[in-house]
């Protein structure tokens, strides 16, 4: 019993002892936590790994990828183990569209490393995301629209792929028509000359399995149509006859007024009018407008009218009116007599 009790002490106190080694180290070096948002993002079969950076006070985190198939339930490494990045790409070993994959991440801190963060399973040809067709040019004729695409990933034996392309006229038109092609240059007929169309395009694929992948829809193109032959000649042709229409117009008009340019112009004079002091003499025959006359004459130059009023068979007045008109002068020398009948 005495030598029991010693070594009985010596067990509890080397217990004691690894426990506070135990302690010590787990004070000095917390529990680094995993990898968050760990996501698989594939756009056109081209495939990676994301997740959100762990954050620590001190150091630079590391992280490490492995994957697995379904055929192959074995953990393996992929060319991201120990890497800064955030993201890791599919290696080309898992490029087959129909396998099944599950990967793993974790994050490592020196000799700490975080717990294993799995995703779900994985098929690419039905969880990927197919982007629409790359529009490489388009032939714009009177009545139809000839267009060349290009898939946006390689073909594999087995696929099957149908372009569907939605039409509509004019930018702010909610008619739309649709038709589906399977080949890369295709023609969309029966359009309108002269009018704006628009069009989209988005990809449906067809695998060996009967799985259909729609695509997403390409941006909004527009091309207007031209004008046909026909229609050009026509215009061409009216133009001509107004043309001449216009210039037989023309020529009968100048031709008019050749001809009646006599009476156009005796319609084109102005009214013969008595002047004013003329025609209030008429009125008054008894107001001394000649002796006015005569003495306007005498201040200013000018020409002098006289008119004589004698009743009929008036002799007298015949031959008053030969004293009178020679005796009404002027300046000027001219003078103007009238005699009423």
């Amino acid at each position: 019993m005495p030598c029991r009790a010693p070594l009985f002490s010596l067990l509890l106190l080397l217990f004691l002892l690894l426990a506070s080694v135990r302690a010590s180290s787990a004070e000095s070096s917390p529990h680094l936590p995993a990898p968050k948002d760990v996501m698989i993002y594939s756009y056109n079969f081209r495939s990676l790994l994301r997740w959100s950076p762990v954050k620590v006070d001190r150091g630079s985190v590391l992280y490490t990828v492995h994957f697995k198939t379904g055929a192959f339930n074995q953990w393996d490494e992929m060319n991201c183990t120990r890497i800064t990045q955030t993201e890791c790409s599919f290696p080309w070993s898992l490029k087959e569209r129909r396998w099944t994959v599950v990967l793993r991440v974790r994050a490592e801190l020196g000799q700490v490393t975080s717990d294993w963060v799995e995703t779900d399973p994985f098929v690419a040809e039905r969880n990927t995301t197919i982007g629409p067709p790359k529009v490489n040019s388009v032939t714009v004729s009177s009545d139809s629209l000839l267009i060349s695409v290009t898939p946006p990933f390689g073909y594999e034996a087995g696929d099957f792929l149908q372009y569907h392309v939605s039409y509509w006229e004019n930018a702010t038109s909610t008619t739309k028509k649709e038709t589906k092609m399977s080949n890369t240059l295709f023609k969309i007929r029966n359009l309108k000359e002269l009018t704006l169309y628009c069009f989209r395009i988005h990809i449906e694929l067809m695998t060996h399995s009967d799985l259909q992948l729609l695509g997403l829809q390409s941006v909004p193109q527009c091309y207007r149509t031209t004008i046909s032959e026909a229609t050009r000649a026509g215009y061409i042709i009216l133009i001509f006859v107004l043309v001449l229409l216009f210039v037989n117009l023309g020529a009968v008009g100048l031709f008019l007024l050749w001809r009646h340019h006599k009476t156009i112009k005796y319609w084109s004079r102005p009214p013969l009018e008595i002047p004013s002091h003329f025609e209030e003499y008429l009125k008054d025959p008894s107001m001394p407008v000649l002796e006015l006359l005569d003495n306007y004459a005498e201040d200013d130059p000018h020409d002098s009218l006289s008119v004589v009023f004698c009743g009929e068979g008036s002799q007298a007045c015949g031959s008053r009116f030969n004293g009178q008109a020679h005796s009404r002068s002027v300046s000027s020398g001219s003078e103007v007599t009238g005699a009423a009948p």
